[in-house]
This record gives structure tokens, sequence and C-alpha cells, in this order.
């Protein structure tokens, strides 16, 4: 199927090829586009991969199933493809955990118009979008500490002032996806705020990097909103109910988190096998060490519990309008520690190697680090699970 829309055409990914093909495509063309070497320099030079990204979207894997104003794309085949970015580029899988937050809020809430503005040059790499909730002084309670606020106009146009912070891809997105707050909070913190599809070169726009110690192929930012006008028809869904509009996407925000998670490990883990098949030590490889085959099988063991928790949960979230969101918080649970175990085992057992700045394994150690508390800590998660699945009082 082809779109044409701003004068110029583009091929969907059109039907539901398997899961194993669409794998397939994808690794050939990581193959293609992804070498150490590259990774290296943009992580120190904390510079995002354009070209990648442009290779991923144009090859249909923003797009996967989606179609503007139709079907939407399937959580198996989000998650599959993130796992795979998790392993070779994971500064990319995060970003991409952004643009299907963007597909699937425009999907879900935009008109057909904004859909065909935004998600098609989406879906084409033409554009990159980032997603502007967190602020300064709100974490798990952002809603309720969220001071950004968006004051209508009398021409039905908002002006935006405020601050956000660790906004993913802001200083080159295309546009933002912003929430902030449009009313006083009266019953529920999570009403009174409205999101807003925002031009990134609309006036009073100000971004500023920031310096982290993992997913540096991502750039972080601060962002400074002052007296940003934007025009009625760019209110992404109802006035007021854009946080709950939000709330709404967490289930398949959790999947593709885990899926990154996953793919961090299972990277550390085949990079660690390789180097302890290699290194020898007393006349003989450390691989055949007792103790550390031991520690490498229980990442394992991590690993593949962890892939049959997300597979499950994203099966589940497809076939069942629905379903147990319990079984995400599970898997995003189990892929951040199967991610944090595998990494820190690899660091252990490559010694100083693995400081090395050059091999991937301290970056793995770096970029898994960011999955313990995004989307949601994993305390946080505990105490989702722990009151929705067990059905305890709530702790929080």
């Amino acid at each position: 199927m082809s779109i044409t829309t701003h004068n110029q055409t583009y091929t969907t990914a059109g039907g539901s090829p398997s899961p194993e093909d669409l794998r397939t495509r994808l690794v050939q063309l990581l193959n293609e586009h992804v070498t150490e070497e590259r990774l290296t320099a943009h992580d120190e030079g904390e510079t995002y991969d354009v070209e990648l990204f442009r290779a991923l979207a144009k090859a249909g894997f923003v797009q996967l199933e989606s179609t503007i104003g139709g079907a939407k794309a399937r959580h198996r085949s989000q998650t599959m493809v993130l796992e795979e970015l998790g392993a070779r580029a994971t500064s990319m899988g995060v970003s991409f955990v952004v643009q299907y937050m963007g597909v699937e809020l425009l999907h879900s809430f935009g008109s057909l118009d904004q859909q065909e503005r935004f998600l098609a040059p989406l879906f084409a790499g033409d554009a990159k979008m980032s997603f502007a909730l967190s602020e300064p002084a709100g974490g798990t309670d952002v809603a309720r500490a969220m001071t950004t606020w968006a004051v209508e106009q009398p021409d039905g146009s908002f002006l935006i002032n405020g601050a956000k912070k660790w906004i993913g891809g802001a200083s080159d997105a295309d546009y933002l996806i912003v929430l902030a707050r449009t009313s006083d909070i009266s019953r529920s913190s999570i009403d009174g705020i409205t999101m807003f599809i925002v031009p990134r070169g609309t006036p009073g726009i100000e971004t500023t990097p920031i310096d982290t110690m993992g997913i540096r192929a991502l750039e972080q930012c601060d962002i400074t909103f002052t007296d940003v006008r934007v025009p009625a028809d760019l209110v992404l869904g109802d006035v007021d109910k854009g946080f709950r509009h939000v709330l709404g996407t967490l289930n398949g925000e959790r999947l593709n988190g885990a899926a990154v998670a996953l793919g961090i490990a299972r990277g550390a883990l085949d990079y660690a096998v390789g180097y302890v098949k290699e290194r020898n030590a007393f006349g003989r490889p450390i691989g055949a060490f007792q103790a550390l085959q031991h520690k490498l099988v229980d990442c394992s063991v991590k690993v593949e519990s962890a892939r049959l928790l997300l597979e499950k949960a994203a099966a589940t979230s497809d076939d069942h309008a629905g379903a147990d969101e319990t079984l995400s918080a599970m898997a995003k649970l189990a892929a951040a520690d199967a991610a944090t175990t595998a990494t820190d085992v690899g660091m252990r057992a490559m010694g100083g190697w693995g400081f090395l700045r050059q091999l991937p394994m301290q970056r793995y150690f770096r970029d898994a680090r960011l999955y313990t508390f995004a989307p949601l800590t994993d305390d946080m998660i505990r105490n989702y699970i722990g009151e929705q699945h067990l059905g305890l009082p709530r702790s929080y």
C-alpha cells in the first residue's frame, strides 16, 4: 500500500510478516549500518545516528503495521524491533521507544489531519519526535508536581510557559508532544493536563543538553518554554484529559522498555560468552572455570525468563483488548533485572578489559541502568504488581 502526502510517496509495511521475517530483515539492515566503531563514535561524541534512524524508518520499522487513520502496529512487532536495537544499538532502541509512544498517541488521539501532518513524515524517516512530560521537580508524581502551564488565549491558541527535564532527543526533534497543565488541580492531579503537538522551531523553545553517563547517543535535554504559542488545532486529544490519554499508553511503554532492556541483557551476555571462550588463564579458557560458568548460566536463565514473559505479555496485549497489564509490568521488572545482572557479570568476567571504552561491555553496563527507573522505578513497578496482581493494600 502507498500513501502520498506533502508531495512525497512512501510505502507502508502492509500485511503482517512473521516475527522471524521481520527480525531477519532488521538484522540484515543492522549488519549493513552498525559497527562497533560507529557505535563508539556516537557514544563518545554524544551524537544521534540520524542516518541509521532514516534507514530504519524508510525500511518500515517505525511504521510496522500502522496505517494513517487505520490499523495500529502489533506489540509483538515493536518489541521484536526494540530487542534487536537494544542488543545492537541501544541508544537507537531508546529513541524508538519514544517514537513508538508518539505513534501510539497520534494514532489514538490525533485527528486525521494531525496524523497526515505528523505521522506520515515520521513513518517515512523525514521527521523525528520527542515526548516532553518529565519536570525538574517531579518524578513519579509529575502530574501533581507539574508547573508547566498552557493558558488559553482569546483566539483559541495556548501560551505555554514552564520547564521540562530529561527529554530525549529534544534538540534535534522536528516536533514535541508536550504535556502542560491547563486547569487547577481539583479532584485528581491527573486531570487538568493537556497534550500539545509543538513544532520544534516554534519561537520561545530553548533546549540545553544534559551530560549523562548512559544512552549517550540520544541526547537528554532540559527544555524551557517562554510564551510558546500553540494553535488550537495542535491540541492532541481532549483538553484537560492529556495525562489520562498518556496513562492509556503505559502498557505499551512498559513492554517496549522491557524489550530494550532484554536486548541489552542479550547483547552483554553474548559478548561475555564470546570473551570467556577466547580469554585464557592458567592454560585454558576462563569459560572453563565453574564459578564463572554458573554466573553466566544464571544470566542466561534470567534472559530467557524475561523473553518468555515479554512474549506472553505482548501477545496477550495484541490478542485481548483490556488485557491484564500486570504482565507488562512483570516483563519490565524481569528484563531490567536481566540487563543489570548480565552487564555486571560481563564486566566482572572481563576484568580490566571491561573498562576499555572501545569495547561494548562498559556501554552495556552504563546503558542498562536506565531501565532500573524508566519508565517507572523498579520499586513503583513492584508496588503496582503487589496491588493489581496480588491484591495487596496500596503501598503509596
